[in-house]
């Protein structure tokens, strides 16, 4: 065995009342297809488009290596501009990706094109939207996002993979202490589970996202990404509305990021073996106490 990957719910359109109902109070998952449907964004931005509009801005670069622990967390492995970057991954494979990208900051214009879905909920963040772009063969780690947001992520262009899992079951994940990422040494499409029995019987939801597809990932949620083909994404961040959830996105913003960042270019290869160390404990203790359940 493995993880155990089900399917997602998925929609044309939802009305606020069954989304508050069925996914954002118990903080399900679910795929609206036809959200961007009103969006200019959805038939404007072609990569030819975006070229137009951002030109030759060079921007950081990303790859799947595991994070070096002598460098800030999200250091950058290489440096393009835009449009050639563009071209890159819309001609061929590569693992380069941009990450956290506020491509509004550089053409405001694009802003037009989107609408937050505020018909279904509040709380959105207006001034942080930003986009995500990779080749084929790129991936995203496994991780959830550290100021705990609620998501709506769209995509544009080719095929994009996602696999999902509550937080419950972070430990078995073997989640690296004081950070919100997991062990990088397995592979999420195929864990060695001899080496990672933790993993075994981890229960997640695995969606292939398409051309104008969005995804609303609740808070708290862990995901892995696989761009399939080139292609790039926005995501829509809004806050939870519970106040301990408020209070756990600053807790994890000051300890898990600022702590995390001091320690790790301190102690570098030292406390990254540490933690490392210490999330295969954890993942086992969890594993023999049967645990989430």
């Amino acid at each position: 065995m493995s993880f155990i990957l089900g399917p997602i719910d998925t929609v044309d359109h939802i009305n606020p009342v069954d989304f508050k109902k069925n996914y954002l109070d118990p903080r399900r998952p679910l795929v609206i297809k036809g959200l961007t449907n009103n969006w200019a964004a959805r038939e404007k931005w072609t990569p030819e488009y975006l070229k137009q509009v951002v030109g030759s801005k060079v921007v950081p670069l990303y790859d799947n290596s595991k994070a070096d622990p002598s460098k800030p967390i999200n250091s950058s492995a290489a440096e393009m501009p835009f449009d050639d970057y563009i071209d890159l991954i819309m001609s061929q494979p590569t693992e380069l990706r941009i990450f956290f990208f506020n491509i509004f900051k550089q053409a405001p214009q694009l802003l037009d094109d989107i609408a937050f879905p505020k018909e279904l909920m509040g709380g959105f963040l207006e001034s942080m939207p930003s986009m995500f772009f990779g080749g084929s063969n790129s991936v995203t780690f496994l991780h959830y996002d550290i100021d705990l947001p609620h998501i709506f992520h769209t995509h544009f262009g080719g095929k994009k993979q996602v696999i999902l899992f509550e937080n419950k079951w972070k430990r078995r994940l073997y989640c690296i202490p004081n950070a919100t990422y997991a062990l990088e040494d397995y592979d999420v499409l195929n864990p060695d589970i001899k080496k990672f029995p933790a993993l075994d019987g981890v229960e997640g939801i695995e969606v292939f996202l398409e051309h104008g597809d969005t995804l609303f990932m609740p808070t708290g949620y862990w995901h892995w990404m696989k761009y399939v083909e080139g292609g790039y994404s926005l995501s829509l961040r809004a806050w939870d509305a519970s106040i301990s959830r408020k209070a756990a996105s600053v807790y994890n913003l000051a300890v898990k990021g600022g702590l995390d960042s001091v320690l790790k270019m301190a102690f570098k290869a030292n406390y990254a073996q540490f933690r490392e160390k210490l999330a295969v404990k954890w993942a086992n203790r969890e594993l023999a106490a049967g645990k989430p359940y």
